[in-house]
């Protein structure tokens, strides 16, 4: 497929661009800080202009040897703001919130058939929510209320919004990817023993992760299913990201919280039943290869 990806340069980007690459698929990274090599273009995405630009380019000089410039298959759009506290919250929302609006009306007026964006656990209220937000019940899935209190969550949330737009009014495909906390391999044996001796500072992360791996998996499921029209689908991986097993989180952590059905011994709080059952999707990876 001809995929534009943005966001290239950031944490998921990095691994995603290069794995959806060796699988034979030509991507253009559209990035704001993307370096001046093939492949790459440097865009402000919050610029309608750049975006309608972009979204209509050579991905290369090769393709001047065509008798027109092909159209993309699909937008996959990581771009963003990453979090609370790297801007201002007012400049988080704007950015996060514009550069998707860009994204979804130039793929539909350009007629790009699929727009696949990240959006995010935090929908969901409880990352950054201040003091402490407990989920309304167990497991987290995608009926879960979203009611966010922070500005980078309020910004998915529009963000989810715009994109049902776009597809009512146009009939393309639109998946919106509720990511958990994205972990690079690396991040296991340098991150995850603080995690075993504190299952606390997963609290907010609902005790979930999401290997980059397997996140570049998702996407490319994504990729490959055609015709659900407008879905937003949890990413996590199977297994809780501490030690603890399931019932011993929920007696520490979330006593009170109704459990919806039963659930296994390490199993996820934050389902991603619906992308396994909608898509295939099957995460490969876990902490437990690296720290046993």
């Amino acid at each position: 497929m001809r995929i534009a990806f943005t966001g290239g340069n950031g944490k998921a980007g990095r691994h995603i661009v290069p794995w959806l690459r060796e699988r034979g698929h030509r991507v253009l990274n559209l990035d704001l800080n993307a370096p001046q090599e093939p492949d790459n273009l440097s865009v402000d995405l919050t610029d309608s202009g750049q975006v309608f630009n972009a979204l209509s380019s050579l991905s290369g000089f090769d393709e001047l040897d065509r008798p027109e410039v092909p159209k993309f298959d699909a937008v996959v759009h990581f771009a963003a703001l990453a979090r609370i506290l790297i801007q201002p919250d007012n400049e988080t929302f704007r950015v996060n919130t514009l550069s998707t609006y860009n994204i979804l009306e130039a793929a539909v007026k350009l007629g790009i058939p699929k727009v696949i964006f990240a959006s995010s656990e935090t929908t969901y209220g409880i990352c950054f929510a201040q003091g402490e937000v407990k989920p309304d019940y167990l497991p987290v899935d995608e009926e879960h209320p979203v009611v966010p209190h922070d500005s980078y969550a309020m910004s998915k949330v529009c963000n989810e919004a715009c994109g049902r737009s776009f597809q009512a009014r146009s009939g393309i495909d639109v998946y919106g990817l509720r990511i958990n906390n994205v972990i690079a391999p690396e991040e296991y044996a340098s991150d995850f023993p603080a995690y075993m001796a504190d299952p606390s500072l997963r609290r907010r992360n609902i005790f979930a992760y999401i290997d980059v791996r397997d996140l570049g998996q998702m996407v490319e499921k994504c990729l490959e299913t055609d015709g659900l029209g407008y879905e937003v689908f949890n990413v996590a991986n199977d297994d809780l990201s501490v030690e603890l097993t399931n019932a011993e989180v929920r007696s520490r952590f979330y006593d009170g919280v109704p459990l919806r059905r039963e659930m296994g011994e390490a199993e996820t709080f934050y389902s991603n039943r619906k992308a396994k059952e909608m898509l295939g999707f099957q995460p490969a990876h876990s902490w437990r290869e690296v720290l046993g």
